[in-house]
C-alpha cells in the first residue's frame, strides 16, 4: 500500500512515515523528506486540514485522501467532510493497531471516522428528519444503500441488480431527498447510524 503523507509539521510528518515504514506492507512517502512524489501513484494520502484543497483531489483522483485529526475543531471536520471526498478521519492520538486497521479500511473503498464526529455530523448539520425518525424506505432503496456502503458506483450497483444506471441514479436522488443528504458520503454515514437502513453495514466506526 502506497501512502503519501502530507502533514505542514514536519516532526509529525516524519514521526508517521517512519512509523509506518517499520510495519510491513506500508511504503511511505513523507512530503518533507525530499522525494518527489508526483510520478508516484499513492493509494492513500494522510493529510491535515492546512494542506487540504481541491487541486490535490483533481492530481490525485485515484487516491484515497484521509484527513489526520491534529487538534482540529468538530466544525472544520464537519466543514472538510461536507466540502471534500474524505474517506475517513483519523486523529493523531489513535494506537498503531487501530491505525493500520483504519488505513486498511479505506483502502478497501470504505469509510472510517469517529463515532463523536459522525454523532456530531448527523445530529447537528440536520441529516436526521425533524421528527427524529427515518423515513420509510422501500426493499429497493435499501438496496441500493448497501450497495452504496460498500463503495459500489451507480455502473456495478446496475449490473448487481439488473437495472439501468439511469434508474439507479432515480432511485439515489429520491434516497438524498428523502434524508436531506446530496453525495454518497452523507449517505453512507446516515446509514451507518441507523439500523433501519442497514442492520449489517459495511462502513466502519470507532
Amino acid at each position: 500500500m502506497n501512502i503519501f503523507v502530507l502533514i505542514t509539521n514536519r516532526l509529525l510528518c516524519e514521526g508517521l512515515c517512519e512509523l509506518l515504514r517499520k510495519e510491513e506492507g506500508f511504503q511511505t512517502f513523507c512530503y518533507h523528506d525530499g522525494n518527489k512524489i508526483f510520478f508516484l501513484k499513492p493509494d492513500i494520502i494522510l493529510i491535515d486540514i492546512n494542506n487540504l484543497n481541491q487541486k490535490l483531489f483533481s492530481q490525485y483522483p485515484n487516491s484515497k485522501i484521509i484527513l489526520i485529526d491534529i487538534g482540529i475543531h468538530q466544525d472544520d471536520i464537519i466543514s472538510a467532510l461536507l466540502s471534500y471526498k474524505i474517506y475517513g478521519v483519523i486523529s493523531i492520538h489513535t494506537d498503531l493497531k487501530l491505525f493500520k486497521k483504519a488505513l486498511k479500511v479505506v483502502h478497501e473503498g470504505q469509510i472510517w471516522i469517529s463515532n463523536s464526529t459522525l454523532k456530531e455530523f448527523l445530529h447537528n448539520k440536520g441529516l436526521i428528519s425533524k421528527s427524529g425518525k427515518i423515513k420509510s424506505l422501500t426493499f429497493r432503496e435499501r438496496e441500493i444503500i448497501e450497495y452504496v456502503s460498500q463503495g459500489y458506483n451507480n455502473k456495478k450497483i446496475a449490473m448487481k441488480l439488473s437495472l439501468s444506471e439511469q434508474t439507479i441514479k432515480a432511485h439515489l436522488n429520491r434516497i438524498y431527498k428523502k434524508f436531506n443528504v446530496s453525495n454518497r458520503s452523507q449517505l453512507i454515514a446516515f446509514s451507518m447510524n441507523n439500523h433501519k437502513i442497514n442492520n449489517q453495514s459495511h462502513t466502519c466506526i470507532i
